[in-house]
């Protein structure tokens, strides 16, 4: 079965197997937020996935 590769371009598989990807909505409309808010955008956030899904289009991971 082969990875579905948008899923791995977007997402980071972390050694104890948690998913992390960026947070949602910091592509653009960022020049009026605080520097700390976008900073705080550019942090890796943890993605949520059923193991169903995971299996489907991450079966290697």
């Amino acid at each position: 079965m082969k990875t579905n590769k948008s899923y791995t371009k977007r997402l980071r598989v972390t050694r104890t197997g948690k998913l992390m990807g960026r947070k949602p909505g910091q592509d653009h409309f960022n020049a009026k937020q605080s520097g700390t808010r976008n900073i705080a955008g550019k942090r890796q956030a943890q993605f949520t996935m059923g193991k169903k899904a995971r299996g489907r289009f991450l079966p290697g991971v």
